[in-house]
């Protein structure tokens, strides 16, 4: 927050505006945190159910999910990637 007078020191970060590359950064940025945030939460999923199959208090059918989730979102993961270098 500026003070009256006073102008504000620049930022490395850059304007934040609409159309600016940095706007854009920001974007690709909170989309990677994202989709690696939904990654670890599947994967954390996937491992869980299988000991918990393994030990019988979970049915196979969670475990499947969990799996199947998890290619899917891997798989939109790279297919993103790719994509975003190929431009």
């Amino acid at each position: 927050m500026a003070l009256r007078g006073r102008a504000t020191p620049p930022s490395e970060l850059g304007t934040l505006e609409h159309g600016t590359r940095q706007r854009g950064q920001l974007r690709v940025r909170l989309m990677d945190i994202a989709w690696t945030a939904l990654c670890t939460v599947l994967a954390l999923w996937a491992v869980w159910s299988v000991f918990g199959v393994a030990n019988g208090a979970t049915d196979w059918a969670y475990c499947a999910v969990a799996w199947v989730l998890l290619a899917i979102a891997l798989s939109l993961r790279v297919a993103t990637v790719r994509r975003r270098t190929r431009v």
